[in-house]
């Protein structure tokens, strides 16, 4: 866990935190939200609209953009920033990613809010427009509109409620728009934090309106680790495979350890980590495809196949750790390849993120609990996600532990058909986050 920052030390700035204190300047913020409502409807519709697509990344200029003149309509410092040096950003699809700050009375780390605007491809089974932005029903529909378009909305305009009330906080607020969650972030908050728009200098909290609904808090996620198996064995005359080396039998061997063994282990443990839904407290993996021998659907040709792999999706645990998960894998494959000598087997790590947790006594946590049960009287529940999100990012590079994930939508409708997102939800977790920032931003 990266060693605490100055934020818990700080000594408090008394003016700024009995502004918070004051229950009018309170219901003040709250008022300017419920003002605001047909206004974050508007935004987040908006930004429904676009479809930022993510693979390839269409429609990110237009995007950040938007999200930027916003910003900048509110008052902010807005800087759109090119993820240069990154493979992803290109003429075709460039990578824009935008920062909007709001100053306070003194100088000192912000209080970051982030959302990223890229969505997973449409899918099938949708009956209403995918990028129709359509509100019905207190609901808005749409691609991005619950993963996390509805929560970028919310952010910019917890931001502009603070403002419009005329409280003052003691340390600036940031707003940004990133790109590639989708696909790992890396050339969004990764490169965000890599060039210190994110560091432990600018910023003391980070919250990330991810969708776990209008009463949860995500303090972190679990770990993953993705890799490749290889076989190679030796092609041969189809009539005759007992010339060859089948290096789909090899992965066979493999993917029954996997089955029989790996598996049901895997089934036993449990994190203490609060990970929603339950299922995933539980230590995972999926095989997420294989490839090996002739393309089924071409004409046949009397081979024996040569070369296989499977590409698999390890989910592991905060208390298993990343050397124990790889080690795991290697004799595994190790096993499978003293059950077939003749079969050459290799991995290949693909993707690597470790598990992350926000420190149980982050003052974010504190300042979205009382908030929540200020807006939605209700006790606020600690939750963890199953996927990761770019809290990895601004914990790991930024090196920034006070990061959490807290937004409007229900985590279930995430890249789903008719994915939507409530209206009420929105206005609800604009409230717990306007709180939620001004206090801290005042501490």
């Amino acid at each position: 866990m990266i060693s605490e920052p100055a934020f818990a030390r700080r000594a408090p700035a008394r003016q700024a935190a009995s502004l918070y204190d004051d229950g009018v300047q309170i219901d003040r913020v709250l008022a300017e939200v419920d003002r605001a409502r047909e206004e974050i409807t508007d935004l987040a519709a908006r930004l429904v609209r676009i479809p930022t697509i993510n693979p390839p990344g269409d429609e990110y200029e237009t995007c950040a953009a938007l999200i930027g003149d916003q910003l900048r309509a509110h008052g902010a410092d807005v800087q759109l920033l090119p993820a240069v040096g990154r493979l992803e950003h290109t003429p075709e699809h460039p990578r824009i990613n935008v920062v909007g700050r709001q100053g306070g009375s003194a100088q000192g780390p912000a209080i970051h809010l982030n959302g990223h605007f890229d969505v997973v491809p449409v899918g099938l089974g949708w009956t209403r427009d995918p990028f129709g932005g359509e509100i019905a029903d207190g609901k808005l529909y749409g691609r991005g509109s619950c993963d996390m378009k509805a929560g970028i909305a919310a952010a910019v305009f917890a931001a502009e409620a603070i403002r419009r009330s005329g409280v003052g906080h003691t340390l600036p607020i940031e707003v940004s728009g990133t790109v590639d969650e989708e696909s790992g972030g890396f050339a969004g908050v990764a490169w965000l934090a890599e060039n210190r728009w994110l560091s432990r200098e600018r910023t003391r909290a980070v919250i990330i309106p991810e969708p776990f609904g209008v009463d949860r808090v995500c303090i972190g996620h679990r770990g993953v680790y993705w890799f490749e198996v290889i076989t190679e064995g030796r092609i041969a005359h189809g009539s005759m495979p007992y010339l060859g080396v089948n290096a789909i039998e090899g992965m066979s061997h493999f993917l029954d350890l996997v089955r029989d063994e790996l598996g049901p282990a895997l089934a036993q443990r449990m994190t203490a980590m609060p990970v929603v839904p339950e299922g995933s407290r539980y230590a995972t993996i999926n095989i997420n495809g294989i490839d090996g021998g002739q393309p089924v659907d071409e004409i046949p040709s009397p081979c024996v196949a040569d070369r296989c792999r499977a590409v698999f999706d390890r989910r592991f645990l905060l208390e298993e750790g990343l050397d124990q998960t790889r080690g795991e894998i290697a004799a595994l494959v190790q096993k499978a390849q003293s059950r077939m000598p003749s079969v050459k087997f290799s991995i290949e790590d693909r993707l690597i993120f470790e598990p992350t947790r926000a420190p149980e006594d982050a003052p974010l946590i504190g300042a979205l609990t009382d908030a929540i049960a200020q807006v939605t009287g209700r006790k606020a529940s600690l939750v963890a996600s199953p996927g990761t999100y770019d809290q990895k990012h601004v914990a790991r590079i930024a090196g920034v532990p006070h990061c959490v994930a807290y937004g409007p939508g229900e985590l279930a409708m995430a890249h789903q058909p008719d994915e939507y997102c409530s209206i009420d939800d929105i206005v609800s977790c604009t409230k717990v986050l306007a709180l939620a920032v001004l206090r801290l931003a005042n501490l």
